[in-house]
């Protein structure tokens, strides 16, 4: 791959963070790929727009028309994930490969259970209490150069019960079929609750397959920053050239 080839890459963040949880990933990446990280609505810098799968749509497609190189690998976490099928559904000219990292389980049926007490049970909570439990919780598992990025943003609890009521029922592996990329499934090994559809979703596609990251939770990017990174770049390089 030259420099004229090399793949633009858009990272899009999971629940409650923003797009400082891809410090390590675009520190790791800029010198090979065009990369950008954004803000879904309802966080980091977008904390005032209201959420909408729509919404977070255009704002992943303005990322890939900023890089200015044409379809792009969009790497989604979790939350992100499935705002990135649904992006790969309604601009699939802008998408040259998906990464789905914690985002392979059905949002339908039971599995959606415990997401939704949780979309219930967050706003009871006082934000400045879940900030700080957050807080102490990223920098007890990860080191300082991981998560300091992730802190300094902020965390979109407020968008939580919105973000998850509109995606919860509406994702399964049916979603793979309106993908016209490549993807790569990215799991932690241990991340069982959003590994459960896994085999499902890679099935449901004619070119996608299933990578772990050992040992790694649903924060795979957080627990093996580099493990992580590196599969996006193997994945980023393999891709076919554009055009």
């Amino acid at each position: 791959m030259t420099a004229a080839d090399a793949v633009p890459i858009v990272f899009v963040h999971g629940t409650r963070f923003s797009a400082g949880q891809w410090s390590t990933q675009l520190a790791a990446l800029r010198d090979e790929f065009p990369v950008a990280a954004v803000d879904l609505p309802g966080h980091g810098e977008r904390s005032a727009q209201p959420w909408s799968l729509s919404a977070a749509t255009e704002i992943i497609a303005s990322a890939v028309d900023s890089l200015g190189r044409g379809p792009a690998l969009v790497v989604g976490h979790s939350l992100g994930g499935y705002a990135s099928l649904e992006f790969a559904r309604h601009r699939p000219e802008r998408l040259r490969g998906l990464v789905l990292a914690g985002a392979s389980a059905s949002t339908r049926g039971l599995r959606a259970a415990p997401y939704r007490w949780v979309a219930g049970l967050v706003p009871r909570v006082p934000a400045d209490r879940l900030t700080r439990w957050n807080d102490r919780l990223l920098r007890r598992l990860y080191p300082p150069e991981v998560v300091e990025a992730t802190i300094r943003s902020g965390y979109a609890f407020h968008t939580l019960p919105v973000a998850w009521g509109e995606v919860l029922g509406r994702f399964d592996a049916g979603a793979m079929r309106h993908v016209r990329a490549p993807v790569l499934i990215l799991n932690g090994e241990k991340d069982t609750f959003f590994r459960a559809g896994e085999a499902d979703f890679a099935r449901a596609h004619p070119h996608a397959r299933v990578e772990l990251i050992p040992r790694a939770r649903h924060l795979a990017n957080f627990d093996d920053p580099d493990a992580f990174t590196d599969a996006v770049r193997r994945f980023a390089r393999g891709l076919p050239v554009a055009g």
